[in-house]
Parts: C-alpha cells; sequence; structure tokens
C-alpha cells in the first residue's frame, strides 16, 4: 500500500468534522413523530408528567447531538434545544393539516390512522418540517441529514429549505424533488416524480431563488417538470402530467401534454 495514499486516509480522518451517524439522527426524529403521533408507535405514554418527561428528553438528545457536532462548536445548544421544544406545538398542529389534506383528497385512504402510519408522503412531509423547524434555528448541517434519510426510506426528496404551506398532499411520491428555494402555498397535491427544480445548476447561484413558486390550491400530477426561480404556477391551476415547464402560469389555467397516440390492430395471422 502506497505511504502516501495512507497519509491522506490518515490527514482525511483528523480534519474531518465530527457529525452523530445517521441512524442516531435518524432515530432521534423518530422518537419526535412517535411522541407526536403514537399511531407510528407501540410504547405509548400513560400520563401527562410522562409526555412532559419525554418532550425534556428530546430536547436533550437533541443538545447532544449538536454538541457532538463540531460545526456546532460555538453554538448555544441549549437555547436551541428550548426553541425545539417550544415548536412542538405548532409542528404537530401544521402536521395535522397534512393528514387531514391526504385523507379528505385520496378516496383510498380509510382513515387518518391509516395516513399516518402507512402513507409514505406523510412521512416525507414529516422529516421535512421538523427538518425546517431546525433549519430555521440555524442548525446547520443536521437538517439535510434528516431529509436525505428520508428520501432514502421514501424516494421523495425535499430540501430542508423548501417553504410549503399547509394542507401539503403529496399522493403516491415516489421520484418526487422539491429544491432547496421552492416556495409551496396552501392545498398543494402533487403526484409521484413530479420535479420543482433549478434552470441551471452553476454555484454562484446558491443564493438566489433558483425554484419555482407554486401559489394555492394547485394540483400538479405525475412526471410534470416545473423548472426556474422566476416560474410561478398560479392560484387554483391544474398542471397535467408530464408537462414540461419553464415560464410562468396565469391563476387557474390547465397546462397540459398532448402526444400523440397511435393504436394500430393487430394483423392474425
Amino acid at each position: 500500500m502506497e505511504k502516501q495514499f495512507l497519509q491522506h486516509l490518515y490527514q482525511k480522518h483528523q480534519d474531518t468534522e465530527a457529525v452523530p451517524q445517521t441512524s442516531k439522527i435518524g432515530a432521534w426524529a423518530n422518537e419526535v413523530f412517535n411522541l407526536l403521533f403514537p399511531e407510528q408507535a407501540k410504547d405509548f405514554f400513560p400520563s401527562i408528567d410522562e409526555i412532559e418527561g419525554e418532550i425534556w428528553n428530546l430536547g436533550n438528545e437533541l443538545k447532544h447531538i449538536l454538541n457532538a457536532t463540531d460545526q456546532c462548536k460555538d453554538c448555544d445548544n441549549d437555547e436551541r434545544a428550548e426553541l425545539f421544544k417550544e415548536s412542538l406545538p405548532e409542528l404537530f398542529r401544521v402536521l395535522n393539516t397534512d393528514v387531514k389534506a391526504i385523507f379528505e383528497g385520496d378516496p383510498a385512504a380509510v382513515s387518518e390512522f391509516e395516513v399516518i402510519r402507512a402513507y409514505p408522503g406523510f412521512k416525507a412531509i414529516s422529516y421535512y418540517r421538523l427538518a425546517h423547524v431546525l433549519l430555521k434555528m440555524d442548525v446547520p448541517l443536521i437538517p439535510r441529514i434528516l431529509t436525505e434519510y428520508s428520501h432514502s426510506l421514501t424516494g421523495i426528496e425535499i430540501h430542508p429549505g423548501a417553504q410549503i404551506g399547509e394542507n401539503f398532499f403529496i399522493d403516491h411520491g415516489s421520484g418526487i424533488v422539491i429544491g432547496e428555494s421552492v416556495i409551496i402555498g396552501n392545498n398543494v397535491k402533487i403526484y409521484q416524480g413530479v420535479t420543482l427544480g433549478a434552470l441551471s445548476v452553476e454555484k454562484d447561484m446558491a443564493n438566489t431563488k433558483r425554484h419555482p413558486t407554486v401559489e394555492d390550491d394547485v394540483v400538479i400530477y405525475a412526471n410534470a417538470t416545473i423548472l426556474g426561480g422566476e416560474t410561478v404556477i398560479g392560484k387554483g391551476s391544474t398542471i397535467g402530467g408530464n408537462v414540461w415547464i419553464t415560464k410562468s402560469v396565469s391563476p387557474n389555467s390547465v397546462a397540459y401534454h398532448k402526444p400523440e397516440i397511435h393504436v394500430k390492430e393487430k394483423e392474425l395471422v
């Protein structure tokens, strides 16, 4: 083995910032969701005091995760833990609007319990909303780890920096990509394979709005691609499947792709 290679690896191990394992961060997030939604858990808290104690434990675990992250050496992690605990009522409220939107919008949904326990769209939204809370608290790296952990579980990629309103419904969901500077209003429904992305990926655009805005009450059907920071999908619009959009769509519009399909009868031999 070449010593230069070994030296390179050694130096990398000395210089790499310490961050807890993704599995540990994901386990903490799951504890948050199990508290907020016992439909996902096998253990239940039999008293208010125990629920309050679990909230304290979650804040303390978050503080330990942040303290173990070199990027947070100068952070006030006690304050962050308190802010996280204070954010839980609003996080719970908004996630319940998502549960309601999915249950009321999907004829196949039998109950809200089923949505919470079994729907990958709700799982992806949950991780995103928790990650977004942490991002707004200026927590580094951990929000992105959470959403990528969710991506590995659900096939749905939502950047924690996206701004997403209430009553958000992801139907089916596999292959959805929602970029960092996306803005989504209230009562929006998105199907599988949708991309809300950037027109270009130059590094000098990192601090600009590169991704589209989707206003209230919009439905975006499967495999639609909507690109660009100046692209706005107007309120109440319906975006059909397989469309490619790089310009704004007026409110209450229908955008659709019109393929030409030919059907030919087989010749019987």
